[in-house]
């Protein structure tokens, strides 16, 4: 029967092919936008987590700004109480801390031949806790060398600048010359590529010289923390947290600055991106309804071309099951056609987006494509389908075999 059933649909959508691709095209582009999203953002979540996970777990972040969360960390150069090398002292005293290392951020004017350009400056330390921001970082020269003690205006670059059209027209090589904020450093040494562009066009340089050349002899923008072998991450932030309280006479929950974990930080960004990506899913799934109702249109429509056919075919013996039947799985159908080439055209637009954020130079990007996402979209196109289809279904159902064949 299924056959038959098959046979039959086929027949009567040959004879409606304009009607029948216009029903299938709702569907299809709902699915497809659902299914680039939800590639997307399971995409970039993955991204994220792999970036995170290689920071370890036994590292902390300190940042000035009572803000929680994301927005917190990035406004924390801007905070109204900034940290301080004092602030570093107390930490370093704190129970569970092995190694606490800082950092000092700018955006930068960078000259380089006639070009003049504007981008991220750390300021880092050239001692033994540089290591804990090298590590975090996955910190790599791959041409020259990485900065040490003795060194003053010199230089590490991004992967990205020492490219041609990077940063600039030409790319910088070691040996040559730039200049910050009109002081010349010399380039010594090139970073490997980390996979984004923030990173990959970022400049390093001593962290007293940077102190010099922007005239912050005292500020901390980020305090990156190593804590010892066998405590626990967050026992240490709480000891940490209960000392620079003390320290900058501040009392629980009116903090000026942040101390968090880096799993509390993944969490975060995690919850940020599902609701972003429950929105956009959300608001993509309009035309899924839109598409379901244009099924239910069309087989509304195709029952009543066809009901001197229902007469027909109830008064040579078929039952209410067979005709509800037939018209269920042409509804369901076209819900399938849909989803295969929605799936199809889906997965492609988010490698495309993959495509495009690897042409920008953020390397760690790539499209979720998985089993349970293709047969998921597949399998809700079909169920969309047939729901659409089911009212049309059990009307034609109904239809008593005298007035289907009176029908004109």
């Amino acid at each position: 029967m299924i056959k038959d059933y098959i046979i039959y649909i086929w027949r009567n959508f040959t004879h409606r092919k304009i009607r029948g691709w216009l029903t299938i095209l709702g569907i299809l582009i709902g699915v497809a936008s659902v299914i680039a999203l939800i590639s997307v953002t399971q995409g970039m979540q993955t991204a994220i987590n792999e970036q995170f996970s290689r920071l370890g777990t036994n590292k902390l972040m300190v940042t000035a700004g009572g803000g929680e969360g994301a927005m917190g960390i990035m406004g924390s150069a801007f905070a109204a109480k900034p940290l301080t090398k004092d602030d570093l002292e107390i930490i370093q005293k704190s129970s569970g801390v092995d190694v606490a290392t800082e950092l000092l951020t700018k955006m930068g004017k960078i000259k380089f031949g006639d070009q003049t350009k504007y981008t991220f400056l750390v300021g880092m330390p050239t001692d033994e806790t540089a290591k804990v921001f090298e590590d975090m970082q996955g910190f790599e020269a791959e041409f020259g060398r990485a900065l040490k003690n003795g060194d003053k205006y010199s230089a590490n670059i991004g992967y990205l600048i020492g490219q041609p059209k990077g940063l600039f027209d030409k790319g910088v090589k070691v040996g040559n010359k730039i200049t910050i904020e009109d002081q010349d450093f010399k380039v010594i040494g090139i970073i490997k590529k980390l996979g984004n562009q923030g990173d990959d066009t970022q400049i390093y340089i001593p962290i007293e010289v940077a102190r010099e050349v922007y005239n912050e002899p005292d500020k901390i923008d980020y305090l990156y923390i190593q804590t010892k072998s066998g405590t626990d991450v967050n026992n240490v932030a709480e000891s940490i947290k209960k000392d620079l309280r003390k320290f900058r006479d501040e009392k629980k929950g009116e903090e000026t600055f942040q101390v968090q974990t880096f799993e509390q930080l993944i969490a975060q960004v995690n919850t940020i991106l599902n609701i972003v990506g429950i929105v956009l899913i959300a608001i993509s799934a309009i035309s899924l309804v839109v598409g379901g109702v244009g099924i239910m249109n069309s087989m509304y429509t195709s029952v009543l071309e066809r009901t001197h056919e229902i007469g027909v075919m109830k008064a040579i013996g078929a039952r209410n099951s067979h005709i509800l039947a037939i018209f269920m799985i042409e509804s369901g159908l076209y819900g399938m056609v849909g989803g295969i080439v929605g799936v199809a055209i889906g997965l492609g637009m988010a490698k495309a987006a993959e495509l495009a954020a690897i042409s920008q130079g953020v390397d760690m990007f790539r499209a979720s494509i998985t089993p349970g996402l293709i047969f998921g979209g597949l399998a809700f196109a079909f169920l969309i389908g047939c729901i659409s289809g089911a009212a049309p279904a059990r009307s034609a159902s109904e239809m008593k075999p005298v007035d289907a064949l009176r029908y004109e």
